[in-house]
């Protein structure tokens, strides 16, 4: 296989990172990742490196401080970059708003100026469907409102803004923010995973854990939302499926300068309680659970219309949620307690 360009992946080591720095190297890109390892683990690296038998090299620093940036980009051939390295808890960024405007803008600040002094200008944004808000509209189109109702959602909302005025202030920046909705699942070989630090704060790592054993029962937040059985609708998308897409948007933004914006879901929503049965359904398991208070800056319903991805970047989610319940039970049975059984053998 030819090899393609060296692209730089910031939070390379976490949960969506890792799976995108797998799928780069499966395409014959030469990934390089830094991570500061706050909710991360070197060992999933080394797992890829496993599975791919590539070399990945690896920088533990901080991305909020440039002096630490520049020699990656003197050292590498960086000729791109996707940016995951953020906070990322919705119920945690009402608690903890400086921290997450200070984390998440800061960070971007740093990246992009080393950037821009280094003359690379492909940038792979990782952006939420939170930017969208309580949408009055579903499916979520990218031509909606955009009015985030959480501090998580106005960090990506506010990096948007930012990510279009830099590729205003000078022609040659190619950047594509990609709204993604609700990423679950495991790659299916069971060696790569979501392995949250704590009581998880998304859905299906805290069903995996309650099946597992690590914890007694799941917590619903809320079961009044007007939906076909009152808890809160998602669009659920396997991990792959948005691994492969970061890497269908590095591809087509190549030759294309300026600012450019897909979702990335399944166009499908599905309840909390839809999750919970369909995980039932896929593993055998029982998953007790109890309803809890909704948790503020929770929307009702959020899934996405995904024609434009589709159309353009001719990419569209290829796994359901009984694959995605499989796998990410695969990565859970095999990792009861995730990258830390590797450290305790």
């Amino acid at each position: 296989m030819t090899k393609k360009e060296s692209i730089l992946v910031t939070g390379g080591a976490g949960y969506i990172g890792s799976h995108t720095v797998l799928e780069l190297a499966q395409q014959g890109y030469n990934p390089i990742v830094v991570d500061n390892l706050s909710n991360s683990s070197l060992e999933s690296i080394r797992r890829i490196e496993e599975l791919t038998d590539a070399t990945i090299p690896f920088y533990e620093l901080d991305v909020v401080h440039p002096e630490s940036l520049h020699p990656i980009f003197y050292e590498q051939p960086i000729e791109g970059v996707i940016h995951f390295a953020a906070f990322k808890a919705v119920g945690e960024s009402v608690e903890k708003p400086l921290a997450y405007y200070q984390n998440n803008l800061e960070g971007l600040f740093s990246l992009l100026q080393v950037m821009d002094q280094h003359d690379v200008s492909q940038f792979v944004f990782s952006s939420s469907c939170t930017v969208y808000g309580d949408a009055e509209v579903v499916p979520i189109p990218e031509t909606a409102p955009v009015s985030a109702v959480n501090p998580y959602g106005q960090t990506k909302l506010m990096s948007e803004i930012i990510l279009r005025d830099v590729a205003q202030s000078r022609s040659g920046w190619s950047i594509t923010n990609l709204r993604y909705f609700n990423p679950v699942g495991a790659h299916p070989s069971g060696r790569i995973g979501e392995d949250p630090s704590g009581i998880p704060n998304n859905l299906m790592p805290y069903i995996t854990q309650v099946a597992v054993g690590t914890r007694p029962f799941l917590r619903v937040f809320g079961d009044t939302y007007p939906t076909h059985d009152g808890t809160g609708v998602r669009d659920y998308i396997h991990v792959v499926d948005l691994a492969k897409g970061h890497v269908a948007a590095l591809e087509y933004q190549k030759a294309k300068p300026g600012v450019h914006t897909f979702n990335l879901g399944t166009g499908k929503g599905s309840s909390v309680l839809d999750v919970v049965k369909a995980f039932e359904r896929a593993t055998g398991k029982s998953i007790p659970y109890e309803i809890v208070e909704a948790r503020p800056g929770d929307v009702a319903e959020a899934y996405a219309d995904t024609s434009k991805a589709s159309t353009i970047l001719h990419w569209s989610a290829e796994f359901g949620l009984d694959e995605m319940c499989r796998d990410a039970w695969n990565w859970q049975s095999k990792n009861p307690h995730g990258y830390e059984d590797a450290r305790s053998v």
